[in-house]
Parts: C-alpha cells; structure tokens; sequence
C-alpha cells in the first residue's frame, strides 16, 4: 500500500481545518502509487485527494508541480487542482513531510486500454503540450538520457540475477542512445509518466490526467515515446499497431509533430523503454525488508526495448503515411 507515512487522526483533522472545505468526515489511505503517500479524504463540502511527500520528491520542485496544475486548469486541462488554505498557501506540512491537498477527479484507470482509451490518451496529452506553451516556469529532467548511466551503474553486477544477460543487453542499449540521443527537438511541459493508473475514464471517455510529480521540460515528442510505450503493448509484449496508429492521430488532431520528431521517434522510444527498464530495476534490487510495495516488472520494459530496437520508422508505431 502507498502510504508510506502514518497520520494520526488529529493531526490530520488541524491540517484539514485550515482549508475552507468543512470538517473532515474520513480518510482512507490510496493503495495506487509508489511515490508518495496518499489518503482520500472526504470533508462536508467535497472529496479531496491529500498527498505527503516523501523523500525521492524534492521539496524544492513542489512550487513546479503546484503552479504547472493551476495553469494546466486555467487552460482547461482536467487535472487535479491544488486547494488554497486560508492564508493561500497551496503547500504546507504535515507529519514531518510537505503536504498538499488537491480536488478529488471522478474515473478510474483502464487496466485493458482498448483503441478508444489509445486515442483519448493521444489527444489529451497533446492538448496539455499546447496548454503548457506559455508555461513560464522550467524543471529539468532528472531521468533523462544522461541519468541512465549512473541507474545501470547501480545495478548492473545484479542485473543478470533478474534475466541472464540482461546487464549486457541494457549496457549495448545504453550506449546506443548516448551516442545517437536526438538534440534540437521541439521542448516544452511533458507529463514524463502517463501511464494507464495516471489516466482516469468514465465509460470510454476520458475524465482527466493526474500524478504530474514527473513533470519537466523536456523533448514533447518524446512524452509521446512514454505513452506509445505504456499504452500500445499487448501482455505478451506484441505491439498492436491498431492501438499506436490511434495514439498518434489522436494526438496529431491537436499538435502536428514535425518531421524531425517524426524521424525521431524510434530513438525517443527505445529511450523511453530503457529510462524505465532501468528505474524498475533498480528498484527491484533494491525492495527493502518489510516493504508493502511491490515493485514493477523491469522485464516487461527489457521486451518493448527488444521490439524497439528492430523498428525501422515512425511508420512501425501507425504514423500515417
């Protein structure tokens, strides 16, 4: 379960007393997410969303976070929007850990997306690349492709105890994209983790996009290399083209992508799937005694990457012709 700092009822029931939302009523620890914690907290005026922050978010990135979700609304982008207590402050502290509470969305994540779910996906996150474009606040990546050697680094002597062969794989991989990583690529705000449990639908509808706790600047085309990754792949590690054609129309109805990110994507893709084969394993090396997180399959990712690399074009993901 994602709550990984226990709050004591009073002390929760102080912190939602300096919002304007009522008494609290009850909270609920989310069991989704391996971030942060998380409660469902329902007040007398409305449900809300309170996440504390723990220590692999920097506290000094938060004000990205809060500010990108307040204008990403103002533009109207579904997405959850940080509440303002009394002395509007939309960050404060709680249990030891930064703090802040959020407007609950109604939806749930798909866990079988079908084609429909693919093209909503796409179009969503291009309207978000078009509603950041006057963001004026900037956060680097820290996982991009200069981060991925110091992650293989810290596992690669263990790598092969989770598949043979796999430290060798990652380490050709690797080398590949640092010497071939695209430059001089459309930049803007990119959600960097929207993932099916970070995008909730009603019916086949798409009701909003949350967890935006990975967002940076960074290459949009590549944001899109994330999406066809984590939506587009079957159970057994087939890519459906039928899915990939659709994300990437959905997604071309907003935004065109240019021909540069077009001969791009191949590379943005295999990047994509190495960045989090690598988080994965490190974590699946590193899962510490007692913990009620399991982490995620690295395997999963090692096979998109394998299908990446026999990609030829932008044309093997379904971009139209």
């Amino acid at each position: 379960m994602a709550v990984y700092t226990e709050v004591a009822d009073d002390e929760l029931a102080r912190f939602v007393a300096n919002y304007d939302v009522g008494a609290l009523l009850s909270a609920k620890g989310i069991a989704e997410g391996v971030e942060n914690s998380n409660y469902l907290l329902r007040a007398e005026k409305a449900f809300f969303i309170l996440t504390l922050y723990e220590k692999r978010v920097r506290e000094e990135d938060l004000p990205f976070f809060i500010t990108l979700m307040e204008h990403l609304n103002a533009r109207g982008v579904t997405c959850p929007l940080p509440v303002r207590n009394r002395a509007g402050e939309a960050l404060g502290r709680l249990a030891g850990r930064p703090a802040a509470m959020v407007t609950f969305l109604d939806g749930m994540g798909v866990r079988r997306p079908a084609v429909a779910h693919c093209a909503a996906v796409g179009e969503a996150l291009a309207r978000l690349h078009v509603a950041g474009r006057d963001f004026p606040m900037r956060r680097r990546n820290g996982l991009t492709v200069d981060a991925w050697r110091p992650l293989f680094d810290r596992a690669r002597d263990r790598a092969d105890e989770v598949s043979p062969g796999l430290g060798a794989r990652a380490a050709v991989a690797l080398a590949e994209l640092e010497n071939n990583w695209p430059a001089d690529l459309p930049v803007g705000v990119i959600h960097a983790d929207l993932f099916p449990d970070n995008v909730f639908f009603i019916g086949s509808k798409l009701s909003g996009l949350i967890d935006f706790y990975f967002a940076c600047t960074d290459c949009l085309a590549y944001d899109l290399a994330i999406c066809l990754n984590a939506w587009c792949f079957e159970p057994d590690a087939s890519f459906n083209l039928t899915k990939g054609q659709a994300m990437i129309a959905g997604y071309q109805r907003v935004r065109a992508l240019e021909g540069a990110e077009i001969a791009a994507l191949p590379v943005l893709c295999r990047g994509a799937a190495l960045r989090f084969m690598l988080t994965r394993l490190v974590d699946w090396l590193n899962v510490p005694a007692g913990a009620l997180v399991r982490p995620k399959d690295p395997l999963e990712y090692d096979r998109k990457l394998s299908f990446h690399r026999r990609v030829a074009s932008a044309g093997d993901y379904g971009l139209a012709r």
